[in-house]
Protein backbone atom coordinates (compact mmCIF):
# COMPACT_ATOMS: atom_id res chain seq x y z
CA UNK A 1 0.00 0.00 0.00
CA UNK A 2 3.06 2.56 -0.60
CA UNK A 3 2.26 5.37 -2.67
CA UNK A 4 4.49 8.57 -3.08
CA UNK A 5 3.14 11.19 -0.75
CA UNK A 6 5.81 14.50 -2.54
CA UNK A 7 8.74 14.66 -4.65
CA UNK A 8 11.04 17.29 -4.87
CA UNK A 9 13.72 17.98 -8.36
CA UNK A 10 16.59 20.06 -7.44
CA UNK A 11 18.43 21.28 -10.54
CA UNK A 12 21.69 23.32 -9.91
CA UNK A 13 21.59 26.42 -12.62
CA UNK A 14 25.19 27.99 -11.96
CA UNK A 15 27.66 25.78 -13.72
CA UNK A 16 28.64 24.53 -10.34
CA UNK A 17 29.88 27.21 -9.16
CA UNK A 18 30.98 27.37 -5.13
CA UNK A 19 28.17 29.31 -4.59
CA UNK A 20 25.34 28.24 -6.04
CA UNK A 21 21.19 28.88 -7.26
CA UNK A 22 18.98 25.96 -7.58
CA UNK A 23 15.72 25.56 -9.42
CA UNK A 24 13.10 23.43 -6.85
CA UNK A 25 10.24 22.30 -8.37
CA UNK A 26 7.81 20.14 -6.00
CA UNK A 27 4.61 17.98 -6.11
CA UNK A 28 2.27 16.84 -3.98
CA UNK A 29 -0.18 14.01 -4.24
CA UNK A 30 -3.20 14.69 -2.83
CA UNK A 31 -4.54 14.25 0.22
CA UNK A 32 -7.94 12.01 0.87
CA UNK A 33 -7.75 12.41 4.69
CA UNK A 34 -7.70 15.92 4.37
CA UNK A 35 -9.34 16.32 0.76
CA UNK A 36 -6.07 18.64 -0.11
CA UNK A 37 -5.63 18.47 -3.74
CA UNK A 38 -2.58 17.10 -5.91
CA UNK A 39 -0.35 20.32 -6.80
CA UNK A 40 3.00 21.40 -7.94
CA UNK A 41 5.01 24.60 -7.03
CA UNK A 42 8.50 25.90 -8.63
CA UNK A 43 11.31 28.52 -6.76
CA UNK A 44 14.50 29.13 -7.27
CA UNK A 45 17.09 29.15 -4.06
CA UNK A 46 19.78 31.46 -4.43
CA UNK A 47 23.20 31.76 -2.87
CA UNK A 48 23.72 27.78 -1.36
CA UNK A 49 27.01 27.10 -0.29
CA UNK A 50 28.35 24.03 -1.77
CA UNK A 51 30.72 23.10 0.29
CA UNK A 52 27.84 21.87 2.85
CA UNK A 53 27.01 18.60 2.53
CA UNK A 54 23.65 17.43 0.22
CA UNK A 55 21.35 16.73 3.39
CA UNK A 56 22.10 21.29 4.04
CA UNK A 57 20.91 21.91 0.30
CA UNK A 58 17.99 19.20 1.20
CA UNK A 59 17.07 21.10 4.47
CA UNK A 60 17.03 24.59 3.25
CA UNK A 61 15.13 23.40 -0.13
CA UNK A 62 12.62 21.75 1.97
CA UNK A 63 12.44 25.24 4.32
CA UNK A 64 12.01 27.12 0.86
CA UNK A 65 9.83 25.72 -1.15
CA UNK A 66 7.14 26.33 1.47
CA UNK A 67 6.80 29.83 -0.02
CA UNK A 68 6.37 28.73 -3.55
CA UNK A 69 3.19 29.55 -4.86
CA UNK A 70 1.64 26.33 -5.83
CA UNK A 71 -0.69 25.44 -8.41
CA UNK A 72 -3.46 22.77 -7.93
CA UNK A 73 -3.06 19.71 -10.48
Amino acid sequence: MRRTIASMRIANISDLADISDYVLEAMEAANPLTGAPARKGNIVLYHHDRRQSVWALLARAASEIERADFVQL
